[in-house]
């Protein structure tokens, strides 16, 4: 395999044939550069992983579908409950499926964590119980739940798949260490692993818990480890790693002059997951979310994503070959410097403008 960017022929010669020669040509003097594949160990719990997102969104299709049926229905409700594929949703889909219409019977099928009353949740259940609704909520619901069974497939194969890999740290040595950040806490689509979480197990793989960097939760480390492995051997540097996901300058240089240093449009899914990861710290009171927030208001939304995710993707490239753990106290030094230079850079502009400012130095600490 190669990178297709750097195989391209002269312009006017394009033919079957001869991209065939051109390729042969290239190869045989060796200037072919072969793609970063991953370990076929890797590969296999990328293919099972890339199938379970697919069931993923055919679920997603099969509660649209269902929420579609219930509206139809005049049943609202979707607006007294948030999640109709929860605990309390289904318990009603499945009630109204074996023949329950009375609105205050359903009700009280309600779990206890549902904040609305029962009265308002059985006047958001008074509908027209049309049959043709009726088949296709019972058709998409079945599709739904055959959803969710291959799901749970998809976990234990992954699990045995995983469980195989070796430990790049004991975990009786060296403990994980312990965090509080929401989003180390599982959520809906999660893999569930039998026997530990999904956390403990990165952190045995990686040999680093990428969990403690802001952003990065269970479900995108092992995303990221799904696509790319815990070997990184084959990026010299950090630079080669973040050129690959696309997330670092092009630069277009023609005579000595830059012309462009926007980023290579590039597929990869490494990279979306760290823009992912990036988007979700812009509120956050730490590092990443300091710089964040000021590549934000200085390039716009778009370029602070990717700028974040850049940042984000090399802490990652030197926890994983480091085999160290993320230190925030690193990082909060990094902040004081950078609001000295700013308090400086604002003292000076004040003392052009023939002001004087007298700093806070307790805020400054």
């Amino acid at each position: 395999m190669s990178n297709a960017r750097a195989l391209k022929n002269v312009s006017g010669r394009k033919t079957d044939v001869g991209d065939s020669q051109w390729l042969q040509f290239l190869h045989s003097v060796g200037l072919i550069r072969t793609s970063f594949r991953p370990s076929q160990q890797v590969c296999a719990v990328r293919s099972i992983l890339r199938h379970r997102d697919s069931l993923i969104e055919q679920a997603s299709k099969h509660t649209q579908h269902i929420q579609k049926a219930l509206v139809q229905m005049n049943l609202q409700i979707h607006h007294v409950i948030s999640d109709i594929m929860g605990v309390t949703g289904l318990a009603i889909l499945d009630a109204i499926l074996a023949g329950e219409r009375n609105p205050h019977v359903l009700a009280e099928l309600r779990d206890t964590r549902i904040k609305k009353p029962k009265d308002v949740i059985a006047k958001s259940l008074v509908g027209d119980w049309r049959p043709e609704h009726l088949f296709t909520l019972r058709q998409s619901l079945e599709l739904y739940r055959n959803c969710q069974s291959m799901i749970a497939q998809c976990d234990q194969e992954i699990g045995q798949m995983l469980a195989d890999f070796d430990s790049q740290i004991d975990p009786n040595d060296h403990p994980i260490p312990q965090i509080s950040r929401k989003n180390a806490k599982p959520y809906g689509n999660q893999i569930r692993l039998a026997g530990t979480d999904l956390r403990h197990e990165m952190y045995r793989l990686f040999g680093t818990d990428l969990t403690q960097v802001p952003g990065i939760g269970p479900g995108i480390a092992h995303g990221l480890f799904a696509e790319m492995g815990a070997d990184l051997s084959a990026f010299p540097d950090v630079k080669c790693f973040t050129s690959w996901m696309g997330l670092c300058p092009d630069n277009r240089v023609s005579g000595g002059k830059i012309l462009s240093a926007h980023t290579r449009d590039v597929k990869n899914r490494v990279a979306n997951m760290l823009r992912m990861a990036a988007q979700s710290v812009q509120k956050a009171q730490c590092y990443l979310g300091e710089y964040y927030r000021r590549m934000r208001a200085r390039f716009g939304p778009a370029k602070a994503n990717t700028a974040t995710a850049h940042k984000i993707a090399r802490i990652i490239y030197h926890l994983i070959t480091k085999k160290e753990q993320y230190d925030e106290a690193i990082f909060n030094r990094m902040q004081e410097q950078f609001l000295l230079r700013k308090t400086n850079r604002i003292l000076k502009e004040a003392s052009k403008l023939g002001l004087t400012l007298a700093p806070n130095l307790t805020q400054l600490s």
